[in-house]
């Protein structure tokens, strides 16, 4: 099955508030994602207090490095 993914967004322009994108899997709370203009952050489920941050170059280099190649359409 794949993932449900849900977002929250109320512009198409990232401004003073995170963009939140919910991931599940099976009905299942994986974790949010938290996307700002100054980086992206993983807030686990169950975890309300301590959050994964990174820059979004540190994102591209992660993705870069881990990623797998997939073609564009």
């Amino acid at each position: 099955m794949a993932h449900e993914v849900t977002m929250d967004i109320s512009t198409k322009f990232v401004l003073h508030k995170d963009v939140k994108v919910e991931v599940k899997k099976n009905g299942s709370k994986l974790g949010t994602v938290l996307i700002s203009k100054g980086n992206i952050e993983w807030l686990p489920a169950g975890n309300s207090v301590n959050k994964k941050r990174l820059s979004w170059t540190k994102f591209a280099e992660l993705m870069n490095e881990h990623g797998g190649d997939v073609r564009v359409r």
